[in-house]
């Protein structure tokens, strides 16, 4: 779902807090968001545990982080994770008000096993699973047109929407009029009304053209509701069927829970991914170590260049590659590039590549004006200036 104030959120910083010092070693450790470890020197997940000094990384930022998020529990931070090298260096769960996809809010008290919904997160998970689909010869190009590998919407051909393509789709720039910028709660968000069709894909396919492909950069959850239907035809498996056993078990993701769409029962590709954070988090380090997991290729290099390169021109002077997002923050006077997934509610997964570091936030901040400004000020305030590189 949309990014909210996306310019704004690259520069602010974190606002509304104490700023009380730490107070003797014992606070120290206890408020640093170290990792609980078992008798393996592992946590709940399969990720090691190390100091952050052991990766890199200055403890005394990653303290006066931790410090900070326990004095804005108004800021409604579900979850903070941070790795380095492969290694979980810092965790922090919260309790706090959430809504599971359109459910009311409740209060949730946030830890390892707790699933988390990733909203558009989940864009670029299916984005992973279309490169395996390219891989594996499922789909022949990124630049084979739509209605080519969709027959069964034929009917809506025409001369300008022949010429939308996969590549399209990927970055969201088919040229199909789309409006998610409303509230999701209005019955004329186009997201909102796709979510509620008897066939979503068709939805997005009979949209009128607006512009000519490739031309202008437009949110759309469409489009990867679209990605997703291509995958079925080219399978013949759901996405969920096709992420466990393509994806999720390959890295030992158990626990994965999908929104459905209420007419058809289909999982909702654009943001109904659900899964525990620090699985999460793993999405990350795949890109960091081109498509590997713990050694074993699951998607190619290859795809994950081209998914994380600028494909096209986004909001707040990022780009956007194959359903993810580039962007770059200043530390000390140096420009750091980043990779990222971003979801509705303040959800975010930074990916650094020059610092072999990957960041995961999960929030509630749903319908806020600046729901994705603390995440990046945890970014850019904390963690980058932390990382010696």
């Amino acid at each position: 779902m949309r990014p909210h104030s996306l310019s704004v959120a690259l520069a602010i910083i974190l606002t509304g807090m104490t700023t009380a010092g730490l107070s003797g070693s014992a606070a120290a450790q206890s408020t640093c968001g170290t990792p609980g470890k078992g008798t393996s020197g592992k946590g709940t997940s399969d990720w090691p545990i190390v100091a952050p000094e052991d990766v890199g990384l200055d403890p005394q930022n990653l303290c006066t982080l931790a410090q900070k998020l326990d004095a804005a529990k108004e800021d409604n931070i579900h979850a903070v994770l941070i790795a380095r090298h492969g290694k979980l260096v810092f965790e922090r769960y919260f309790t706090g008000s959430d809504s599971h996809w359109g459910q009311p809010a409740k209060e949730v008290a946030f830890g390892p096993d707790v699933p988390h919904d990733l909203r558009s997160i989940s864009k670029s998970v299916v984005s992973l699973l279309f490169g395996i689909a390219l891989d594996k010869g499922w789909i022949g190009s990124v630049d084979q047109p739509v209605l080519a590998v969709l027959p069964v919407y034929a009917d809506l051909a025409t001369p300008e929407k022949r010429g939308i393509t996969l590549r399209h789709l990927l970055t969201m720039s088919p040229g199909l009029a789309w409006n998610e910028q409303l509230a999701y709660d209005n019955p004329a968000n186009s997201e909102s009304r796709m979510d509620m069709a008897k066939d979503p894909c068709r939805y997005a396919l009979e949209q009128p053209v607006a512009h000519d492909p490739g031309l202008v950069w437009t949110y759309s959850g469409g489009t990867t509701g679209l990605l997703a239907c291509v995958l079925q035809q080219a399978t013949g498996k759901p996405l969920d069927e096709l992420a466990r056993e393509n994806l999720f078990e390959p890295m030992g993701i158990t626990k994965v829970e999908w929104a459905r769409y209420p007419q058809n029962g289909g999982p909702v590709a654009a943001s109904g991914l659900r899964l525990l954070p620090a699985d999460t988090l793993k999405f990350g380090q795949l890109v960091l170590d081109k498509g590997a997991w713990k050694g074993r290729q699951i998607v190619s290099a290859k795809w994950i260049e081209m998914a994380t390169a600028p494909q096209i021109n986004a909001p707040g002077a990022m780009f956007y590659g194959f359903q993810f997002w580039l962007g770059r923050s200043l530390v000390d006077h140096r420009s750091v590039d980043w990779i990222a997934g971003f979801g509705y509610g303040g959800q975010r997964l930074f990916v650094v590549p020059s610092l072999d570091l990957t960041v995961m936030v999960h929030a509630g901040r749903y319908g806020g004006q600046d729901e994705g400004g603390f995440a990046a000020a945890i970014l850019n305030r904390y963690v980058l200036p932390a990382a010696k590189p």
